[in-house]
């Protein structure tokens, strides 16, 4: 036994996902909402935070602590009501600050610039591990792709739970980067570039609003 998933149950796996990734979620809408708030550099940075956010939550699920949230009603409506507020939080702060939009372009260097940096990874890993499309797929699909007969099923998590977690980053960045790239290319006005700020803020809010009301399994 080589404790890793079969040829077969990974390509499933990774189907799936791919199918799940590719379709906006939470983590998508708020790398785009970042992106046109903020720019490219800061949706990428989301991404990494996001990564790192599911990567924390395949290791808990690996381990079952994910079989919690995902049969318990009360853990999870407790972890999508707090991702759903976070998100609009940010939403809010993002939607307020819309006129310093031109200036972050700029950038302020030094040490502020490295704290900014920091502080967006750490929204994105929030963010990732309140992600209820990533707690569903990780603690109610993931554990069926497993064969007792291949290994360790806890092994087997780990590695189709980080297939997963690169195979979103790499679809995350793309959007991330393409948004990015639309805000460069509006970025003519201060006028505009407010706007398009703001509007990155009103996505988040409402992002955070649908997940809210979301059923059980969204």
């Amino acid at each position: 036994m080589r404790d890793v998933p079969t040829l077969g149950n990974s390509l499933a796996f990774m189907l799936g996902a791919l199918v799940l990734v590719v379709i906006p979620g939470p983590s998508v809408l708020f790398i785009v909402g970042r992106a046109l708030a903020h720019g490219r550099r800061a949706a990428l940075l989301s991404v990494a935070g996001n990564g790192t956010g599911v990567a924390v939550l395949v290791v808990a699920v690996a381990f079952g602590a994910g079989e919690i949230a995902e049969r318990s009603v009360v853990a999870y409506t407790v972890l999508k009501l707090a991702g759903a507020a976070y998100l609009i939080y940010l939403g809010v702060k993002t939607w307020r600050s819309r006129g310093d939009v031109m200036a972050a372009m700029t950038g302020t260097g030094g040490g502020a610039e490295a704290a900014a940096h920091r502080r967006v990874f750490l929204q994105g890993v929030i963010v990732g591990i309140t992600n209820p499309k990533a707690i569903v797929l990780l603690a109610a699909v993931l554990p069926q792709f497993t064969d007792p007969a291949a290994g360790s099923p806890a092994t087997q998590m780990l590695v189709l739970g980080l297939g997963f977690v690169l195979l979103a980053a790499v679809c995350d960045s793309v959007w991330g980067l393409v948004a990015g790239a639309a805000r460069t290319w509006l970025a003519t006005s201060p006028a505009r570039m407010r706007r398009l700020g703001g509007t990155g803020g009103v996505l988040m809010i409402l992002m955070g609003a649908g997940l809210a009301i979301s059923g059980r399994k969204d």
